[in-house]
């Protein structure tokens, strides 16, 4: 979900110039800098900034310039401005301060300044900045997909990976399970013979044990999710966080398989893929 864009407009009146940038994030996450005169447009700004980017961290910068105004866009309170500069002079006189940066700190004073509210019935400065505004994030929606064109293929490269790692576990299966056979008999058949023993008793320990390390079931569920994972991303919209679901649940079959396996060859594949899956993790999160 990285993205940015900008946009500009000026003519003799005014002049306007809007700036977008996304971050990833599970959710809408706005935040708008404007001009006061337009702080009551925020919603509108939120449904405009939703109906194109669904979710990330969006950042909106807006400044506005008009031309030839007479005048002031706030209402200054000259009294009042007095009163603090005089109230700070004898505050500095009692302590023997330097009376420095009195008329910035007067001036900065709570209410002597007041923003003038533009009457928008009289004037299109809103609408011109709503037009930008959009032009901006249509720029930021086409760089972000641009970057999810590259993301798709890499991500496709990341299953692929994945994929054979899988591949070389179902062709070691086979050996794995002829060296755990020939382990247990060498560690049972003198034992078997130098005492009595229920020979059917042993074979059904055998086959749960073999049971409870086969992961037939595992391979099988692994390429389900491995499949359904590409078919989401052939989706159009909105597939970012079932994206996130599927690599759970791979990830959660590569651990079984890790875990059952005790085989250190099937291991070596399984550290390989669960490094690639950390990256469709993390990719992930760039997707909508």
């Amino acid at each position: 979900m990285t993205g940015f864009g900008v946009a500009g407009f000026e003519n003799e009146h005014m002049v306007i110039q809007v700036e977008v940038r996304s971050l990833n994030s599970k959710f809408l996450d706005l935040a708008v800098r404007s001009p006061r005169q337009f702080s009551d447009k925020e919603p509108e700004i939120r449904n405009l900034v939703q109906s194109v980017l669904d979710r990330g961290k969006v950042s909106i910068s807006i400044e506005f310039v008009a031309k030839g105004v007479q005048n002031l866009p706030v209402s200054i309170n000259e009294d009042l401005f007095k009163t603090y500069f005089l109230e700070f002079k004898r505050l500095a006189e009692s302590v023997g301060e330097v009376s420095t940066d009195l008329f910035k700190l007067s001036l900065q004073a709570p209410n002597v300044m007041i923003s003038v509210p533009i009457d928008r019935e009289e004037s299109e400065d809103w609408e011109q900045v709503k037009l930008v505004l959009e032009e901006a994030l249509k720029k930021c929606d086409n760089f972000r997909k641009d970057e999810g064109a590259s993301l798709f293929q890499k991500l496709k490269e990341n299953i692929e990976i994945i994929r054979t790692g899988l591949s070389k576990i179902k062709a070691d299966e086979s050996n794995r399970k002829e060296k755990i056979q020939t382990r247990i008999r060498g560690h049972f058949s003198q034992w078997m013979d130098e005492n009595s023993f229920d020979a059917n008793r042993f074979e059904q320990e055998l086959i749960y044990y073999f049971e409870k390390i086969d992961i037939t079931e595992e391979i099988v569920r692994l390429e389900t999710h491995l499949d359904y994972f590409l078919k989401s991303m052939d989706q159009e919209v909105n597939q970012g966080k079932k994206l996130g679901f599927i690599s759970q649940e791979i990830g959660r079959e590569i651990n079984t398989i890790g875990s059952k396996a005790n085989d250190a060859e099937i291991q070596k594949h399984v550290i390989l893929m669960k490094d690639e899956l950390e990256k469709i993790k993390e990719q992930s999160l760039n997707v909508l």
